[in-house]
């Protein structure tokens, strides 16, 4: 029997409208929509085509129902530039990351969620006081995406087609996700990891637009870059040499730490605009010179490296999720492949800290983990 929601699924992750699918299928629109709403079941042959175009597997249509996640529930970065459309995909692929997500948790025992909720404070001292909870003190943050793990965020990773949609964040069945686009720079990327944590924080579910956007921002900015740090290694009236210099420290862009500046009031109007145009001549407004490496997930590279050891590939864990590997790995910033094919260029980190439960289902120790995600 096809699952209509699954449907309605892969054709808003393949980011179609009903008519460009039924145009796709030589299928009216009418009985597309049919098929979505329960009215109409497609024949076999129907569905094969539908698998085909939409490159899901014919499993997957068969498959449990899922249940869309609320718009309204989900934080998106940039969020008025994104259409419907692209909403839809970000959406879609936000809840095939949980079909993911509850696969592992019941393999593996992952980090429980230590996201504090605070009434209302301004994003500074909200961001002061989550790095005071955390005992992170006023030290640069080393990598964003294993401190969220740590704390039990889960971090997913954008398909690279859709390069428009640069993050977003949402609370589902009290557990975090955050979605991190990949394409743009390792700086910006940790931003926005920084931004997402603000909306989890300050915001909750449901409450979007530019006042929040702007908060997240603000929250970012200061939980990236303590003020009593960079006035400890800033000076006034800084230099861009210096600046240049200074965004090594906390692993910022040049134009973030810019906006620091001048927030803090340690750059004058005229000395930020200044900076500002010459970072933007010298290409720091569209990418990052000389910057740091791209921070990646250590829970999934420690998840498939773990279950690759126990013979269970990408393509067994695809499959149980009835989906393409590939389309698997777009969400895991590619790490399925990695730790199959390409295991001597992460020699570098450390061996994962498991721990065998019982004889068939393998608990990863939350407290394990945690320690070593933050090494």
């Amino acid at each position: 029997m096809v699952t209509p929601s699954r449907i309605t699924l892969a054709r808003k992750r393949r980011g179609m409208t009903i008519v460009e699918l039924s145009r796709k299928l030589d299928v009216s629109a009418q009985s597309l929509s049919n098929y979505e709403h329960g009215r109409q079941s497609p024949t076999e042959e129907t569905l094969a085509r539908i698998s085909d175009v939409l490159g899901f597997p014919p499993e997957f249509f068969v498959s449990v129902d899922l249940e869309e996640i609320p718009p309204e529930s989900v934080a998106f970065r940039a969020r008025s530039k994104l259409t419907a459309g692209r909403r839809g995909v970000a959406l879609s692929v936000g809840r095939l990351a949980v079909e993911l997500e509850g696969l592992i948790s019941k393999k593996f025992r992952l980090p429980a969620a230590d996201i504090p909720s605070f009434d209302k404070p301004d994003p500074e001292n909200a961001a002061e006081m989550v790095r005071s909870r955390w005992e992170l003190g006023q030290a640069a943050i080393p990598n964003m995406v294993h401190l969220l793990e740590s704390k039990g965020v889960r971090v997913f990773s954008l398909a690279p087609e859709y390069a428009e949609i640069d993050a977003f964040s949402f609370w589902h069945n009290q557990t975090p996700f955050v979605f991190l686009n990949t394409l743009k720079s390792a700086e910006r990327s940790r931003f926005d990891a920084a931004h997402e944590l603000g909306h989890l924080v300050m915001h909750g579910s449901g409450i979007t637009g530019a006042k929040a956007e702007q908060e997240a921002n603000s929250f970012a900015s200061a939980f990236l870059m303590p003020r009593k740090s960079i006035v400890a290694h800033m000076p006034k009236g800084a230099f861009i040499d210096q600046i240049l210099k200074g965004r090594k420290i906390w692993k910022v862009a040049a134009l973030a730490l810019t906006y620091r500046l001048h927030d803090l009031g340690m750059l004058s109007d005229w000395q930020y605009r200044s900076v500002t145009v010459e970072l933007s001549k010298r290409g720091y407004r569209s990418g990052e010179p000389g910057g740091i490496q791209r921070e990646t997930s250590q829970v999934f590279y420690k998840v498939f490296r773990t279950l690759r050891a126990r013979g269970v590939t990408s393509a067994d864990i695809a499959e149980e999720l009835c989906v393409e590997p590939e389309e698997l790995s777009k969400y895991v910033f590619g790490l399925t492949l990695t730790a199959q094919d390409g295991e001597g260029q992460r020699s570098a980190l450390p061996r994962p800290a498991l721990r065998l439960i019982t004889s068939d289902v393998e608990k990863m120790d939350a407290g394990k983990v945690t320690r070593a995600v933050e090494r």
